[in-house]
């Protein structure tokens, strides 16, 4: 169901809204405060640790698959061992990273403006469409391209076509190349077939695309197969599932972000005009947490708090846990939705989403109102369509991308 006034759909009046907006401005502000020491230290060892898993990996693969008999244990070991360190690198460290949690510290290492993860899409597209895009039009039909990331119906605002019964083989392709789904996602396809892309912008992100790419697939398939000599089809192999196991993972945390049961789309009705505030209630709204222990949550990025991470995208993640604690309270004093439940089930909720879009509104049940208008083609935006609203998003521009060519 997607909704044009969180004020009407949550019941609020103005100055309630207003009030809510204060609260979480007064959370933002705590948090700010008391960063500290604490904080750097816990960023700093998770790097560690995921440098040391990444390098246990490689010379697990490396040095296990010359010795017959330790060739399968070590091939196993090397895979999960790799597979966790780019989980790790991806989802707690360079996403967050990416976000500006960390640049309160002023270290350059470990700054948005320098952190380069170890995947196929280049930072600077990432935080374009991530930081940029999703986190300032959150489940926005026709604003947020991270809805169906251009090739799945997500909502049944979104007009059906026959191309959408291929949602269940389209679904698994994006799982398993999650990474190169990702890579090519700042492009923005829809546009391109359009003919309303920039060439020269087009050709610019190409360019970074294929650079990025081709570093990736030297890395992990030429490179490091290379250095275990006769086992390279080996290691190879060990390096495919690592990603592989990362793409999968990556996929189902992110997905279950934004499209389990509970969490609303929104029409452009909703952000003209939108307050600060009506913000705050959109991103709650329009997300959804799961339940679980803290290196769940670790390996996870932290988005088992997505409706904390939406909140407050550049706040350290290892302050969510406090964070949602806040949140919860102030939801619920004033009766507002808090989506969360276990992983199983909240991603269990968004297959059956994906298994029923693809077939035409009148052929399945919903437990929401029907559109109040007849599904249409929501059109991607482009950044001279969308306006600029929050700092806290991080400091991506078009200009100063271009200018660094």
């Amino acid at each position: 169901m997607a909704i044009s006034d969180v004020k009407e759909y949550t019941h609020l009046t103005e100055d309630e809204v207003d009030q809510i907006g204060r609260e979480l401005d007064q959370i933002r502000a705590d948090i700010e405060e008391s960063r500290g020491a604490s904080d750097a230290a816990y960023i700093h060892r998770m790097i560690r640790i995921q440098r040391g898993l990444a390098a246990a990996g490689r010379i697990t693969l490396l040095a296990g698959t010359q010795v017959k008999e330790t060739r399968k244990p070590a091939l196993a070991l090397g895979a999960g061992l790799l597979g966790v360190a780019k989980i790790l690198e991806n989802m707690e460290i360079g996403h967050n990273v990416m976000h500006g949690q960390w640049d309160w510290m002023n270290d350059p290492e470990i700054h948005s403006s320098n952190w380069e993860w170890d995947t196929a899409q280049p930072a600077e597209q990432w935080k374009h469409s991530h930081n940029y895009i999703h986190h300032q039009f959150t489940n926005v039909l026709g604003y947020d391209n991270d809805i169906g990331y251009g090739i799945l119906r997500m909502a049944r605002e979104q007009k059906w076509s026959p191309a959408n019964l291929g949602q269940p083989v389209y679904n698994a392709l994006l799982a398993s190349l999650f990474e190169w789904g990702v890579a090519l996602h700042d492009l923005d396809v829809e546009r391109i077939r359009k003919g309303k892309k920039d060439p020269k912008e087009l050709k610019r992100q190409l360019r970074q695309v294929v650079r990025k790419g081709r570093n990736q697939v030297l890395k992990d398939y030429v490179v490091y197969p290379a250095l275990a000599g006769r086992r390279w089809k080996s290691v190879m192999a060990a390096n495919v599932a690592a990603n592989v196991t990362r793409n999968l993972w990556s996929y189902m945390i992110i997905f279950c972000g934004h499209f389990p049961d509970g969490a609303v789309h929104f029409t452009e009705e909703e952000i003209a005009d939108e307050s600060r505030s009506e913000w705050y209630l959109r991103q709650i709204l329009g997300s959804a947490n799961f339940e679980g222990g803290r290196l769940l949550h670790i390996l996870s990025g932290s988005l088992g708090f997505q409706i904390e991470h939406h909140l407050f995208p550049d706040l350290p993640s290892n302050r969510y846990p406090e964070i949602s604690e806040k949140v919860q309270a102030l939801t619920a004093k004033y009766d507002i939705p808090y989506t969360t439940g276990p992983l199983h089930r909240q991603y269990g909720q968004t297959l059956r989403t994906i298994l029923k879009l693809s077939l035409p509104n009148s052929w399945t049940s919903s437990d929401q109102p029907e559109p109040p208008t007849p599904p249409h083609d929501r059109k991607r935006r482009g950044d001279d369509e969308r306006p600029s609203r929050r700092s806290e998003l991080g400091g991506w521009s078009r200009s100063s991308a271009q200018a660094r060519g």
